[in-house]
């Protein structure tokens, strides 16, 4: 069985901001977060990704709190963030301002107390020692569910269709995809897209999982995002950088990959983008907002968040500086590159008529170089992935290009100069 699935028009050009409502705000509720929606609209967010809104089951939890991905009903809404009606509510504002809202879904597993181990245990995988429901791999708060079992099926797939008939969600992040049958997603897909064509972003690696492409509209680099640590921590030749991107570029453009330095699981368990990245923190970050893809931004990165969010206890982002004023001192930084991304045909994400070209450097052992085209729109990258300050060379590009964050215009030709700082980063639009 196989369906020829295609992205909506919208998700070429979307991003992603993925917000954790329980640590988003001192209160920690939909209607909290709802005051923000302005702010982000400004900062050029243009799709919402929810992380799980559904209640969260009390035995086996973690911490205080526990954990969203443990889930116990999924058609009831975690008392924690409000009710129903207010997130009816936000994600309706959310959509006359213009966004799109995705919620995440976690099929693998529930809790320990989901209302189905009550109601239909046969639901559930069972451990052979023990007689007990079957533990997921490593995570002893959730248990896994068996997808062999087709009235699974058709309950997991009518939980879904809750959310899109209540709340008119525009898709939904599917977490650990790869560890949920893929027929599952076929059917769920062809299903749900029935009802309302949704956007479908896969947790999984498609290096390592390219037999789930097509059936997601998106997925993760998470190959990408750990070599970028490994290069940046241990000094690695550029080339290391250059291999992953070719594998990436080797699954074709049936489905678009998601770019991102942070989320929920890095930096509450590996550290802040600071720590992973160091000074190289924002080059990757002007790297995911313009290579061929899906920009991704966790909550608190435009501040910047430098701080591990806990996961299982309420532990806000600080978003008031020592004067006691909010001060986003990123905000103008991703709104020049969302609005690039979303703005400019060049950089369409999964779009075969939107082509990207590695610039070649008098100096590639330090600088990463590329131009994005689409017609007779181009932008032009230039990285210096290094700790080194670098003079070089750059050819072959030809026209006038305005530097989105200096505004300032540059007359190009072939072999420009250019000499630039450490980690330093310049975006072009051609004029």
């Amino acid at each position: 069985m196989s369906y020829d699935f295609k992205p909506l028009d919208w998700t070429h050009n979307t991003n992603i901001y993925e917000v954790n409502i329980r640590q988003y705000t001192k209160e920690g509720s939909f209607k909290a977060f709802g005051k923000e929606l302005s702010r982000l609209k400004d900062m050029g967010v243009k799709t919402l990704w929810f992380m799980p809104i559904t209640p969260i089951s009390q035995k086996n939890k973690k911490g205080v709190l526990g954990s969203y991905y443990a889930a116990s009903d999924y058609t009831s809404i975690n008392p924690e963030f409000g009710t129903l009606d207010d997130f009816r509510i936000l994600v309706r504002n959310a959509h006359e301002l213009g966004f799109k809202v995705i919620i995440d879904w976690v099929a693998n597993h529930t809790g320990w107390d989901h209302k189905w181990t009550k109601e239909h245990p046969e639901f559930y995988k069972k451990d052979d020692t023990t007689g007990d429901f079957k533990i997921a791999s490593g995570m002893d708060d959730i248990i896994e569910l068996n997808f062999h079992n087709p009235e699974l099926v058709r309950a997991m797939i009518d939980a879904m269709k809750f959310w899109i008939a209540e709340c008119n969600i525009d898709g939904f992040r599917c977490d650990l995809a790869f560890w949920v049958e893929l027929d599952f997603w076929k059917e769920a897909r062809k299903e749900l897209d029935a009802i309302k064509p949704l956007f479908w972003l896969g947790e999984l690696d498609p290096i390592e999982h390219p037999e789930y492409m097509g059936t997601f509209d998106a997925a993760y680099t998470w190959t990408w995002m750990h070599k970028t640590e490994d290069f940046y921590k241990n000094q690695l030749p550029l080339d290391i950088l250059d291999t992953v991107l070719k594998q990436y570029d080797a699954i074709g453009d049936a489905s678009m990959r998601t770019w991102f330095t942070s989320n929920h699981d890095e930096n509450s368990w590996n550290g802040s983008e600071y720590e992973k990245y160091g000074d190289m923190a924002k080059a990757l970050a002007v790297f995911s907002c313009t290579w061929n893809g899906v920009p991704l931004i966790y909550s608190g990165q435009e501040l910047p968040n430098l701080k591990r969010l806990k996961f299982f206890e309420k532990d806000a982002i600080d978003w008031t500086g020592e004067n006691g004023q909010v001060t986003i001192a990123l905000h103008d930084f991703y709104n020049r590159l969302l609005n690039l991304h979303s703005g400019n045909p060049a950089l369409r994400a999964g779009d075969p008529g939107a082509k990207t070209e590695k610039v070649k450097t008098s100096d590639d052992q330090h600088i990463f170089a590329f131009l994005r085209k689409n017609g007779e729109t181009e932008v032009l990258v230039i990285l210096n992935f290094s700790n080194n300050d670098a003079s070089f060379s750059l050819d072959p590009v030809n026209g006038k290009f305005r530097e989105i964050f200096s505004c300032a215009e540059w007359e190009f030709s072939n072999n420009k100069s250019f000499q630039m700082n450490s980690w330093e980063y310049l975006v072009f639009e051609k004029v």
